[in-house]
């Protein structure tokens, strides 16, 4: 008996959502394909005892997406969502030395993201993989993303990745899930997150806020285009583009100020009172949060592609295109520059005297950044780099797009929250309902993913925590409770 596919498309400019799901019945079997318009997708494969159940099975997730508002459709008609892939040259160093490198993982494709956390280093690629690592650089997980992963952001205790597909992915337990969406016009370059709040820099030199719930908040168009730098705070979001740095209110009210820089800006790093733009003409500048005012200069030889700093702002780090890596005091003098070895330094973080860089080639790069190690390597001595392998059993995490992709408890845990999803007009809310005995405002929205959520259905979740912005925020595990 030939096998029967059905193939539907949700597409809503305002709303973001561009993706596909397909149903193909074979048989007892039962093929899930979702993902992105245009994109190959992920595949979910499910056998059944009978014909008849496979059948229903198939019937009843085309009508959960059929009320979800997704449509038949034709493969092929609609385009894919418009990625920009940063487009980088890298050239050899002109270092007289090299970094002491003390080990390097090859994550196998262009890497931009890079989280260091005090017990993880995280790094993401174009292939859409996201490595966890040990300081030592041990491998310890793996998630496995639809699509290129733009950078990585943290927000307290979450982490998310911002890809390609449009959507950013909280990876803060095991499974990850889809926290935002970002609406198919706008063609992504980087993303920061604060208290909740998505902050989104586009290649037109847009600026997009997106609240805990998913919704679209407010957007700006700044003067110049290719915006690869936001940063957020409480008093700003900073954004940087080719006309320099714009600072707006955090409600979108007003712009605070602006500030010209010299060259376009191609990356950016904050502290609590200073921002730092790595420009194309060579310099990273420190302009003050509170006025804009240009503070100092730190030159390079070649383009800034990454910048960072040590606690405080009292070094400054800059990776260039001629693959080097610098570091000043904060009054801008040089201290030193070194190669990396391994090509053009894309992002960087400083953490208990290491330096860890993304590059061109594809690696994460922990250097030895101590004085011993740095006035060691600048007569020439550097260790042996330990070259990091993956382990052939590396647990590997893949998101829960839907409800049904979720593990079920049919009972709470006691040491468990129980949330429930409810219609409120147009939108579907998240409240607790485990409240006043555990010290929960039951009043309050709980952020979740949007793509779990089902009218009526409640969920168990190992934790909650209260964000500033009065809403509860998820730690650990998504379960259904049936």
């Amino acid at each position: 008996m030939a096998g029967s596919t059905t193939y539907l498309e949700l597409s809503q400019e305002g709303a973001g959502a561009h993706k596909f799901y397909e149903v193909t019945v074979e048989g007892m079997v039962v093929s899930v394909r979702y993902g992105r318009i245009g994109t190959a997708g992920q595949t979910q494969v499910s056998a059944f005892p009978t014909v008849e159940k496979a059948r229903a099975a198939a019937a009843k997730k085309v009508g959960e997406k059929v009320r979800k508002g997704y449509a038949p459709a034709v493969q092929g008609v609609r385009a894919a969502r418009a990625v920009t892939r940063r487009a980088v040259a890298s050239a050899p160093s002109t270092a007289r030395s090299t970094a002491p490198v003390l080990w390097r993982f090859r994550t196998g494709s262009a890497a931009f993201g890079i989280h260091i956390s005090e017990d993880r280093c995280w790094v993401g690629n174009q292939a859409g993989d996201v490595y966890t690592l040990s300081h030592g650089g041990e491998v310890l997980a793996r998630y496995s993303l639809p699509d290129g992963v733009k950078c990585l952001v943290a927000d307290d205790f979450w982490i998310y990745a911002g890809c390609d597909d449009g959507t950013v992915y909280d990876l803060s337990s095991k499974v990850p899930y889809g926290a935002y969406t970002i609406a198919r016009d706008v063609d992504i370059f980087w993303l920061d997150i604060h208290e909740g709040v998505l902050d989104v820099s586009d290649a037109k030199g847009g600026l997009t806020v997106i609240d805990h719930e998913d919704e679209h908040q407010w957007s700006r168009r700044s003067a110049g285009a290719h915006g690869w730098m936001v940063r957020a705070d409480d008093r700003a979001v900073y954004h940087g583009h080719h006309q320099g740095v714009t600072a707006y209110a955090p409600d979108g009210s007003g712009e605070l100020w602006h500030t010209s820089t010299s060259g376009q800006v191609l990356f950016g790093w904050q502290e609590a009172d200073a921002v730092y733009a790595g420009t194309s003409r060579n310099v990273v500048q420190r302009l003050s949060k509170a006025t804009g005012a240009l503070g100092a200069t730190y030159r390079c030889d070649a383009s800034v592609y990454s910048c960072a700093t040590a606690p405080g702002g009292t070094y400054v780090f800059a990776g260039d295109s001629a693959s080097s890596v610098y570091c000043f005091d904060a009054d801008g003098n040089r201290l030193w520059k070194l190669g990396t070895g391994s090509g053009s330094a894309l992002s960087m973080q400083y953490a208990d005297e290491r330096l860890y860089m993304v590059t061109t080639d594809g690696s994460l790069v922990c250097v030895d950044a101590t004085d011993g190690a740095i006035a060691a390597a600048q007569e020439g001595t550097v260790p042996v780099a330990r070259d990091i392998k993956s382990a052939a059993a590396l647990p590997t995490y893949l998101p829960a797009a839907t409800a049904t992709a979720l593990a079920t408890v049919t009972a709470a845990p006691s040491d468990g929250v129980v949330v429930e999803c409810v219609q409120e007009g147009a939108r579907l809310r998240v409240h607790v309902v485990s409240g006043a005995p555990d010290g929960y405002d039951t009043s309050w929205n709980v952020q979740f993913p949007r793509g779990v959520r089902e009218v009526g259905a409640r969920y168990v979740v190992d934790a909650l925590h209260p964000s500033a912005g009065g809403f509860y925020r998820v730690r650990g595990e998504i379960r259904r409770l049936v």
